[in-house]
């Protein structure tokens, strides 16, 4: 009998839930499951392309499709000959949804770095996204759960905790006295010293509380690293996007972070293209990578999703799309290039991955050939090889 098999999409949460379905399904066999993305239209096609690509693999297993894809375009991907069932993304996790014979608590398996869920859905109802259609409202983990979670991590020897969820920055809010993320974090501080780096996956700026503030600008346990849900540098059409934000608070944000910690790399997640974007709004999509600096850029072609506001709203042609998407990651790759040249020849605290390369505490990929898996260091790169540190 063949193992079960877990493919998966999309975000970081999707990763932390495939671990734990991994942990849930480990006596199932000849069973394949796809966990799913939808948050483009290029999710949507590389997860049918995965569903036909393993079912061409192992045409005699069993086939279940689950993720955001199965709530967004439930009838589509039922429909397909290669799928033999959907198990809806808000049951995942549940044993007696796969008729798992155990619906005990996994025991995590050892990570060099653990991705931590304390998060799940969006209350949110941004013009382009489907998310909150395929994850529900926003629910938070309790503080008690959090800490039981990474604990379990920590007692394998886990060395790095990532904080994950849709809208992590809205951790709380469903909780009574509605603490903010800041608590969380605070809390596992507190509760492990012994924890030598915590770090937080995407975060939404504009609800950073002054306590998450306070421990971004002062705890060197939490990485160097902040990844900014900020779609775009115009502020008409964050407008129209609904976000919550301005092209201003991203900046005054980064720029009060630095005031405290110089070494801070940012990321951020960029949408090119959105309906109406006209060139200037193009420009200062272009020009708020520069003045954040951002150096680790996720770029998005806008595509249309069924059901959302943007849909409706008039589509640029997507050659244009496609260009501006190009030109907003040439301006990323050049500052990175940049940056990544500055690291030359300076130490830097890394973790070694099972693949000879690591984390640096800014998220700066370096080579670590020879060290073991899970180890901390302290290496002095001499030169950059690929986008990589070595």
């Amino acid at each position: 009998m063949t193992a079960t098999e877990i493919v998966t999409l999309g975000c970081r949460l999707n990763l932390s839930e495939s671990e734990r379905m991994r942990q849930i399904l480990a006596s199932e066999s000849d069973l394949i499951v796809i966990n799913s993305c939808a948050v483009t239209s290029e999710a949507m096609r590389q997860t049918r392309q995965a569903i036909r690509r393993a079912r061409r693999a192992r045409p005699d297993a069993r086939l279940i499709v689950t993720g955001c894809a199965a709530e967004i375009e439930r009838d589509q991907l039922a429909a397909m000959p290669e799928v033999d069932g959907l198990v809806p993304n808000t049951a995942k996790l549940d044993p007696r949804a796969w008729n798992a014979a155990e619906a005990q608590e996994p025991a995590p398996q050892r990570r060099t770095r653990a991705f931590v869920a304390v998060q799940n859905g969006c209350d949110h109802a941004c013009a382009f996204c489907v998310i909150p259609q395929g994850r529900g409202t926003s629910r938070s983990l309790t503080i008690a759960q959090a800490l039981r979670a990474i604990e379990g991590h920590l007692e394998i020897g886990t060395a790095e905790i990532v904080l994950t969820g849709v809208d992590l920055t809205s951790w709380g809010h469903d909780l009574p006295g509605q603490p903010g993320l800041g608590a969380l974090v605070a809390a596992i501080l507190e509760r492990f010293p012994e924890l030598p780096r915590l770090r937080l996956s995407s975060v939404d700026g504009i609800e950073i509380d002054p306590l998450l503030f306070d421990l971004l600008a002062t705890e060197g346990r939490i990485m160097p690293h902040l990844h900014l849900s900020l779609q775009h540098g115009a502020d008409l059409i964050l407008k129209r996007m609904k976000r919550r934000h301005l092209r201003r608070d991203a900046i005054d944000l980064v720029a009060r972070l630095k005031q405290h910690r110089p070494e801070f790399a940012i990321g951020a997640d960029l949408i090119a293209g959105f309906p109406t974007e006209s060139d200037d709004h193009h420009r200062q999509n272009i020009s708020i990578i520069e003045e954040l600096k951002i150096v680790h850029g996720h770029i998005f072609p806008y595509s249309p999703r069924p059901g959302t506001a943007a849909a409706r709203m008039p589509q640029h042609d997507r050659r244009l799309i496609r260009q501006r998407a190009a030109q907003l990651r040439e301006t990323v790759a050049k500052l990175r290039a940049d940056w990544m040249a500055s690291l030359v020849e300076k130490p830097c605290t890394v973790l070694a991955e099972r693949d000879g390369t690591g984390y640096a505490e800014n998220f700066a990929r370096v080579a670590t050939p020879g060290i073991a898996p899970g180890t901390i260091m302290t290496l002095t790169p001499t030169r950059i090889e690929d986008d990589l540190l070595t």
